[in-house]
């Protein structure tokens, strides 16, 4: 996918400045990371703002990690101007399942604004799709095939999604990327997924194929981290030496490293 390295020199060239309504665990660590990546991040969230500020921005970022009932109000307030307005709009559901509240956010984010893409863990993707998996928290320790699981939620939603994990997986239902970048450490620094989030709303704007972008952030991302991981002594420098990585990773060395299967997905599976 040689796409992937043009991609990633538009982002950079572009500067896209994409809207983050995200938790405040990871409001820095997202901000640093579009930085290092070439974009640029703002962090509105108030209900009173955040459609005017989407005037401004060229992607929106929607991230239900700490949840409140005023923010809700102003995802859907945001999204549905970034859909006026024509701009992708990227949806991280963290832990959903954890609790009714989060789960019935989720849903009413969904119904009421037109979402580019949802991206999120097989546990969060799978209760989406109404399907009960066990939860701890924010997270789960659901084990199984993720492009199994992609392609459920697809034919549920209607939505493309990114399902992150061992083997990252990004469908529509017809197109299938398997990536196999990325390490474990990402597993072990609060943010990683939710600065892959923003990553992908900032390759979405590049004007390229919805689905190829989102491959594009992924692939990147994943490689992203296996250089970071090269010289670093655990959680605390790999979260540096990652955002030191998507600084500097260029697209010669994506190109050379993704692993990176496409599979047309057959009537039969879906």
């Amino acid at each position: 996918m040689s796409e992937i390295a043009t991609m990633i020199n538009k982002v950079r060239h572009k500067q896209p400045l994409v809207h983050n309504i995200t938790n405040q665990v990871v409001v820095n660590f997202t901000a640093n990371g579009l930085y290092a990546l070439g974009a640029a991040p703002v962090m509105a969230n108030a209900v009173e703002e955040v459609a005017d500020m989407v005037k401004n921005a060229d992607a929106l970022s929607l991230n239900i990690g700490t949840l409140t009932t005023p923010q809700v109000e102003a995802m859907i307030i945001a999204g549905k101007a970034a859909n006026e307005k024509g701009i992708p709009v990227v949806l991280d559901p963290v832990g959903v399942g954890a609790t009714p509240f989060r789960t019935e956010a989720a849903q009413k984010i969904l119904k009421e604004v037109d979402i580019s893409i949802v991206r999120g863990n097989a546990g969060e993707i799978s209760h989406l799709a109404g399907l009960d998996i066990p939860m701890k928290g924010v997270d789960t320790n659901l084990k199984g095939d993720n492009r199994e699981v992609a392609l459920k939620v697809v034919k549920q939603l209607g939505l493309p999604v990114i399902v992150t994990g061992k083997q990252d997986v990004i469908t529509d239902g017809k197109r299938c990327y398997l990536i196999d970048n990325g390490v474990e450490l990402l597993t072990k620094v609060t943010g990683a997924g939710c600065l892959l989030s923003s990553v992908v709303a900032a390759f979405l704007t590049t004007g390229d194929d919805l689905l190829e972008a989102a491959t594009g952030a992924v692939g990147f991302y994943g490689v992203a981290s296996e250089v970071a991981a090269e010289h670093i002594s655990g959680p605390g420098s790999f979260q540096i030496a990652l955002l030191d990585a998507i600084y500097q990773l260029n697209s010669d060395v994506v190109k050379d490293t993704i692993k990176l299967d496409h599979i047309i997905v057959s009537e039969k599976e879906m």
